[in-house]
């Protein structure tokens, strides 16, 4: 694992707040259990709080403390296209990851980076597109940098990205959304 990855890593354990590549496009990334932090990036954004965040993670366990039912965990696979699954949230989760839903919004990914992050800091990420709410994805290192000048801990540089928008599915219903 390189020194970028421990670096961002140790950043999510102190509660910052960075941008990285994921399986889709550039995002910024927090650890669900930094409230703060999960504000920060609303901040950011100016994004509503009732829109709610995504978890991303490597492994469905890393989903286990957020939902109501958590047989229904081994439903959600990693396809060819990223799927983001709705479930019930548990009592316990954050109304800034569930927004004004009483679902979370959870994607698992074979991602490397994002295995290395949720593998070195024992979590799932928090992840939001990094952009301004209503603006184009921000896909340079410059582009991050005016968008959001100093306000993120860490830069991991941007990839090439799958442009298309994850699919969405609520595993309650089986309704595709997206």
């Amino acid at each position: 694992m390189n020194f970028q990855t421990r670096f961002a890593a140790s950043c999510l354990k102190a509660g910052g707040v960075i941008s990285n590549p994921t399986d889709t496009i550039q995002g910024l990334s927090c650890l669900p259990k930094f409230e703060p932090s999960m504000n920060k990036i609303l901040q950011f954004k100016h994004r509503s709080s009732a829109k709610g965040l995504i978890l991303l993670a490597s492994n469905v366990h890393y989903f286990k403390d957020y939902v109501k039912d958590t047989s229904l965990l081994i439903n959600i696979t990693i396809d060819a296209q990223p799927t983001t699954y709705l479930l019930k949230a548990n009592g316990c989760t954050s109304q800034l990851l569930t927004g004004d839903f009483d679902t979370i919004a959870l994607r698992l990914t074979n991602n490397e980076l994002i295995t290395n992050l949720c593998t070195i800091t024992h979590s799932a990420l928090v992840s939001s597109s990094a952009n301004i709410t209503n603006k184009c994805n921000v896909r340079s290192i410059l582009g991050l940098k005016v968008f959001f000048s100093d306000k993120l801990d860490y830069i991991i540089p941007p990839k090439t990205y799958n442009i298309q928008a994850s699919k969405i599915i609520n595993l309650q219903t089986g309704e595709k959304i997206r």
